[in-house]
This record gives structure tokens, C-alpha cells and sequence, in this order.
């Protein structure tokens, strides 16, 4: 496994994930695909403007390499405080591999290389077992549940925090 910047030739990749009632169970339902083609040319911009992070988890296969799902760092404002959260999702015939767990820990130890980011929350619903699981298992500490607004959707989430740094390796 390893991560490397969104590019405009993820779009097939990015409906996979978006689109999908499966992969969107957790998140309020799959998102229409005009809206998944803005999101990936405003990744791609954030990207190349370094105001955010956003990687595709990519594996070998038998021709190369494929695009098994995706992870986020961003920040963004709260209550007037910047805030930086990250976010991941994997491909379900990808699933179950410890992706997402090593692009967690690979991102939050890039993280704290670059050191801009200050602590990091993350926010799975709280019916995601294994995306909790993950803050768990990488020292990610329980800050409570809360309603998070995504995509025009309200879900009920957990909120975890952790300092790059200081996670789990």
C-alpha cells in the first residue's frame, strides 16, 4: 500500500466510492455524480495548492497499480478555531486488508513530519464499527458522540481526536 495525490484520472474511483448506497451506508446515502466530478477537481485543486491533503490508497495488482479507496487531511474553521480533521474510505473488494489502518498511521506520521496540522479529529458514524475501530486501535482519544453536518446530511458521529505524533504505530 501506498498514497500518492488525487489526480483528475481518479474520477472512476471517486463515483465508486461517492455513488455506491454500500459504500455510502455509513454517510447518508450515495451522493449524485455531478456533485463526485466537483469534488475531485476541488480536491485536485486543494492538492496542488497544498491547503489540503487528499491521497489515493493504491495497490499492486497485476498490471500495476490500482486505487483501492481514499484518505483526507483538511482544516477547516469551527466555532471560529481552525480545526483539522481526516477521513477515509476503502473500496468494499478491498476491505478487511488493514488499508485504511496503514493509511491512517502512514498520513498521521506525515503529519507530524510536517508539523501544520495540530491535533487531528475524526468524526465515523457511530454505527461505523471499523472506522472506530481505527481510532481506537491507532490511540486516537474519545472526545464523545456529536451531529456532524456532511454533504447537506446530518449523521451522528463519534469524535475522536489525536496528536500526529503521537498516534499509534
Amino acid at each position: 500500500m501506498r498514497l500518492r495525490d488525487v489526480e483528475e484520472g481518479d474520477a472512476g474511483t471517486y463515483v465508486r466510492m461517492r455513488c455506491d448506497p454500500v459504500m455510502m451506508a455509513e454517510l447518508g446515502g450515495p451522493l449524485p455524480e455531478e456533485a463526485v466530478a466537483e469534488r475531485l477537481r476541488k480536491d485536485v485543486r486543494l492538492v496542488a495548492e497544498d491547503r489540503s491533503w487528499v491521497k489515493a490508497i493504491v495497490v499492486p495488482d497485476g498490471a500495476g497499480e490500482v486505487m483501492a479507496g481514499g484518505i483526507a487531511l483538511w482544516s477547516h474553521e469551527e466555532d471560529g478555531a481552525a480545526l483539522s480533521e481526516v477521513g477515509w474510505m476503502v473500496l468494499p473488494e478491498f476491505q478487511g486488508r488493514g488499508l485504511a489502518k496503514a493509511a491512517v498511521r502512514e498520513l498521521l506520521d506525515a503529519a507530524a513530519r510536517d508539523g501544520r496540522w495540530g491535533e487531528v479529529h475524526a468524526f465515523p458514524a457511530v454505527t461505523n464499527g471499523p472506522s472506530n475501530g481505527i481510532c481506537r486501535a491507532l490511540g486516537f482519544r474519545l472526545l464523545g458522540e456529536r451531529d456532524v453536518d456532511f454533504a447537506d446530511r446530518v449523521l451522528h458521529c463519534r469524535h475522536w481526536a489525536v496528536r500526529p505524533g503521537e498516534h499509534t504505530r
